[in-house]
């Protein structure tokens, strides 16, 4: 009964949905309040409505009802409660449900806090996100219904793919699609926009912090995914440059530009056709990615469906989407004006030239991703496009764009001084300088030393520039270490997130250089009381044992490892698992972390030659940078967005002044 009860739901807010993405459009077009005032209720109806849906198959999930297909592809009655749950989110038709529900969430979240929105934008804005959710409704019910029934029912269910039972992927998709969904907020508001044919710094204002929320949990959602890849994949990387993996990082790096492009329209009144053209290509990135997902064309440990019909399905939402939104913009355009005047050298120009190289890296991954697959669609075989690829042309653009991401904040609006700001980061060159010397020293090629120096002076040209500017913005250098200790906690929250934002990526470049050029390996058989130096450090193999979990069976290895001076530092118990419903190995890496690497160990299949087991011993230097700069990043969004004045809307005495102008005009 609940799982029909679920299906209604669904079927209800599809209705829901049309009728909140067409009543409140008419009313915006006609002026007309009491259509307008349709939308805020369809949002929460809507919300609702799948919620309740979700709530559902939640609901079958943790009771195993094994009459729901959806439940006896997916689970299992030994999986344990976590998993049951997740494993709702942990195939096609519930993590598309799960999409559909953040939809809806953002939605309500507009019409909640949107009153001070002008309401013919906030009817148009909900309408716009209603039809992308009638879209994906669509979707769930003709092509991917989650309630679709089996019968009989069988004794038992199937099982979650045991490479999604861990933690890590318990909270990676959701993050994830937090980011992807909330990039629909931009693109609602830039259609809306379009529709009025007005942007201006007000909308700006407005649409910065939907995309601000986006990009943290974008941010997060990836972080996550790279780490969770790190330790459970047990290859030692965190990053493959995979088709699905550079899914998530385009609509990151387009939304990072519209970030900043968003800057530039509030603060100066210029790039107002860019920056809604760049909030279309961020959601339509995001579509991208779930089509990738979805549609068969790849596979990856990350694609979820492999129907051809869904993906037709999803191509030709895609489509209309992109179609109806370009053709909106061709339209509109021309008639977006700019009213503010810079020179090249300002703070709007380093902003333009962060778009322009954002731009080109997005390209640059876009066209990696999508190559091999035209290519094999028009016949002309099979090709691929490997992290050789990526490394050399994407982290080519990083150099200007990391130079420039220090120089940037220095310069003044509308017109810089390159010099002065150039002089203010000389400290930022010599802690540069000091960490490429590090970096040759460190290395042992000519190649790697290149790399190295380039990558770790960046890294540190990146954090000292950034720590510099918050001391100018400060006063240091004005008025001394005194009044800039009183000035620092009253500065502005937005100022402290841009802070710790380029803070956090100066940290974690050093920790992708460090652990991709420095990275040492070893592979061999080991049995017991075998050892082998690793970088200096000993990994003595104490043996294999079998070992049971809830719903698996594992050999689990046992290392001690001590260091160059021969005291032990830690004990390391890898596992392989083998999970009883889908007979499909697991690899769980040991790893033990330092603020200055990490040492890891996997154990595999036993040998065949000789006795013994297959291990990976790993030591993987600056590794944990890379999520401490994460971590510091999404702060930096968190900081910032909590700015009073990132609240969606215009200060009320703005408003209140523009409305004593008016009346006097008239």
């Amino acid at each position: 009964m609940i799982v029909e009860f679920g299906h209604f739901a669904l079927v209800l807010g599809f209705v829901v949905a049309l009728v909140q993405g067409v009543v409140p459009l008419v009313g915006a077009q006609r002026g007309n309040a009491g259509l307008m005032a349709v939308a805020p209720a369809a949002s929460l109806a809507q919300f609702l409505a799948v919620g309740t849906a979700f709530a559902a198959l939640t609901y079958a999930y943790v009771v195993s009802d094994f009459s729901v297909l959806n439940v006896v592809n997916n689970s299992h009655t030994a999986k344990p409660l976590l998993y049951k749950i997740t494993g709702v989110w942990g195939n096609h038709e519930g993590s598309l449900l799960l999409w559909v529900l953040i939809l809806a969430v953002f939605g309500l979240a507009l019409a909640l806090f949107g009153n001070n929105l002008p309401p013919a934008l906030r009817a148009r804005a909900l309408a716009i996100q209603a039809l992308v959710a009638f879209g994906f409704l669509g979707f769930l019910l003709f092509t991917s219904n989650p309630f679709a029934r089996t019968m009989p029912p069988p004794v038992n269910g199937q099982g979650l793919n045991p490479i999604l039972q861990d933690p890590g992927l318990a909270f990676h998709p959701p993050f994830l699609y937090l980011g992807y969904v909330g990039f629909s907020m931009a693109f609602s508001f830039a259609v809306a926009a379009l529709i009025e044919g007005r942007v201006d710094a007000a909308w700006a204002r407005w649409v910065r912090p939907w995309t601000l929320a986006a990009w943290i949990f974008l941010t997060l959602g990836i972080g996550l995914g790279a780490w969770w890849a790190y330790y459970e994949l047990g290859w030692g990387g965190w990053w493959f440059w995979d088709p699905v993996e550079n899914a998530s990082l385009l609509p990151w790096l387009a939304g990072t530009a519209l970030l900043h492009s968003a800057i530039v329209v509030e603060k100066r009144d210029a790039l107002k056709s860019w920056t809604i053209l760049l909030a279309i290509i961020t959601f339509a990135l995001s579509l991208l990615g779930t089509f990738l997902v979805r549609s068969g064309v790849l596979t990856s440990v990350h694609a979820f469906a492999s129907d051809p019909t869904r993906g037709v399905f999803i191509l030709g939402l895609l489509a209309i989407v992109l179609g109806v939104s370009f053709a909106l913009y061709a339209w509109r355009a021309p008639h977006l004006k700019g009213g503010g005047l810079f020179r090249p050298v300002s703070r709007e120009g380093s902003l333009l030239l962060n778009n322009a190289l954002m731009a080109a890296a997005t390209g640059t991954v876009l066209l990696g991703t999508l190559f091999p697959l035209i290519v094999e669609v028009l016949g002309m075989g099979k090709v691929s496009v490997g992290p050789p690829y990526y490394n050399y042309t994407f982290g080519i653009l990083m150099i200007p764009l990391v130079l420039a991401m220090a120089v940037g904040p220095m310069l003044a609006w509308k017109r810089g001084r390159l010099g002065r700001a150039l002089a203010r980061l000389v400290p930022a060159a010599l802690a540069a300088g000091v960490a490429a010397g590090w970096g040759i020293l460190r290395s042992d090629t000519a190649g790697s030393a290149v790399v190295a120096a380039i990558g770790m002076g960046l890294a540190a040209w990146l954090v000292v520039g950034t720590l510099v500017e918050l001391l100018e913005r400060s006063g240091f250098y004005r008025h001394g270490p005194a009044t800039a200790l009183r000035r620092l906690p009253g500065m502005p929250r937005a100022a402290w997130g841009m802070t710790l934002a380029h803070l956090g990526l100066g940290i974690a470049i050093a920790g992708m250089v460090g652990s991709s050029l420095w990275k040492v390996e070893s592979v061999q058989v080991m049995a017991a009381g075998d050892s082998q130096t690793v970088a200096g450090y000993t990994f003595a193999f104490h043996g294999a044992r079998e070992v049971k979990g809830p719903n698996y069976t594992a050999v689990q290895g046992s290392f001690t490892v001590k260091g160059p001076d021969g005291a032990t530092i830690t004990t390391l118990d890898p596992s392989k698992r083998s999970y009883e419903v889908r007979s499909m190995p697991t690899t769980e890496a040991a790893i033990h972390t330092t603020w200055v690497g990490d040492l890891y160990a996997v154990v595999g299949d036993p040998a065949k030659k000789r006795e013994g087991f297959v291990t990976r011993l790993y030591y993987n230097p600056l590794v944990p940078w890379i999520w401490i700069g994460s971590v510091v990043m999404v702060l930096g969004g968190l900081v910032s967005l909590s700015d009073r004045r990132h609240r969606v809307g215009v200060p009320a005495r703005a408003r209140t002044a523009r409305r004593q102008t008016d009346g006097e005009g008239a």
